[in-house]
């Protein structure tokens, strides 16, 4: 996972920077290494994913039933 950015010559630090900062975003570096920052234990490492699911697939069924409502009509 390395990420590279070419420099042209005439871009300024703060463009570069933007677009190194907009890349490791979209790779998800930022996001893994504040999970990373703390240790989790097993057992809320489980609950949190669980919890995750657990959203998914409410937000599914909420989307299921307005498209059911909406065929009824």
């Amino acid at each position: 996972m390395s990420i590279k950015i070419t420099i042209d010559k005439g871009d300024s630090i703060d463009k570069v920077l933007r677009r190194f900062k907009k890349m490791c975003e979209k790779e998800g570096l930022i996001k893994e290494i504040k999970k990373k920052q703390y240790y989790e234990k097993p057992c809320q490492k489980r609950r949190r994913e669980f919890l995750k699911r657990k959203r998914r697939h409410m937000k599914l069924m909420n989307i299921l039933k307005i498209q059911a409502t909406k065929k009824r009509r």
